[in-house]
């Protein structure tokens, strides 16, 4: 479900790029020193997304570093490490033990299965480190599981699930900002729903599955894409609101970049291939 909330690179200075590269190593490097080369194989953009939020917030002591990569070995890469990486590393891992394990209830992937079972022992620790986000993404994985058995329709409830389980991993501290960083999660947690369920709508329609949106587009075919795109807005302004109240100095311009324009790339990419695979009427 997760990797929508990716920076817009075409609209970044060089030096915003090679700061967001810094973060994004970082995480890798964190998630590798949590999990070895499996928690690696587990990185994700939107966590990168609460890696800088909560480093530029909280301002914890950040360490930069070169490393050589795995994957990239010729040369050296710039990485940063702090607190709000490591935290962001942790709830990246929580995240990736459950997708893995509903995707092997779900098509019996023994793969998946391997792969949860190789990063468990890592769950736990962390589990009992914030009991609070593990509680939350625990609770969010049943009542999805529910909603999805009694094929929920109303899309609204049952996207406001992963808004809650987002909002309560945003708020870090729970203290002073953890009301609006959980307000910016629970946005952000909802348009990640509608628009994942909107990316894989031909595809679960097509292999029969449940999808909440195609009750949506059956019912009114006309006013469908209109009611995606309007919600989606929608949530995202709310998202920004809840940004803007937060006193970030350091890397605005690289969050404005995600709030604003990143998050929209995913969906700009499914409209275009959409229009490119309609047949054009004949005149």
């Amino acid at each position: 479900m997760f990797g929508y909330i990716n920076a817009d690179m075409r609209q970044l200075s060089e030096q915003d790029k090679n700061k967001y590269r810094q973060f994004y190593c970082g995480l890798c490097l964190a998630l590798g020193t949590k999990a070895g080369f499996k928690g690696q194989m587990l990185l994700n953009y939107d966590l990168c997304f609460l890696a800088i939020l909560l480093q530029s917030l909280y301002e914890p002591e950040i360490s930069q570093g070169k490393h050589r990569c795995i994957i990239h070995p010729v040369k050296l890469k710039d990485f940063y490490t702090s607190e709000a990486i490591d935290y962001a590393a942790d709830m990246d891992i929580i995240l990736s033990y459950h997708s893995l394990m509903d995707n092997y209830k779900d098509e019996h992937s023994q793969i998946s299965k391997l792969a949860a079972d190789s990063i468990k022992k890592d769950y736990d620790r962390i589990k009992d480190k914030y009991p609070r986000q593990t509680a939350a993404v625990e609770d969010y994985i049943y009542k999805l599981s529910m909603a999805e058995a009694q094929r929920e329709t109303n899309i609204d409830k049952i996207s406001s699930y992963t808004g809650e389980m987002l909002g309560t991993l945003m708020n870090w501290k729970d203290d002073s900002w953890g009301k609006t960083l959980h307000c910016m999660g629970f946005h952000m947690g909802k348009f990640i729903y509608i628009l994942d369920a909107y990316d894989d709508l031909k595809k679960d329609e097509k292999h029969g599955r449940y999808n909440p949106l195609s009750f949506m587009k059956n019912e009114s075919p006309k006013e469908y894409e209109t009611f995606v795109r309007i919600n989606l807005t929608s949530l995202m302004a709310e998202c920004a609101k809840g940004f803007e109240r937060l006193p970030i100095v350091d890397n605005a311009d690289i969050l404005r970049n995600i709030i604003y324009s990143g998050v929209w790339t995913k969906y700009e990419y499914l409209q275009i291939k959409e229009k490119k695979s309609t047949p054009k009427e004949k005149p």
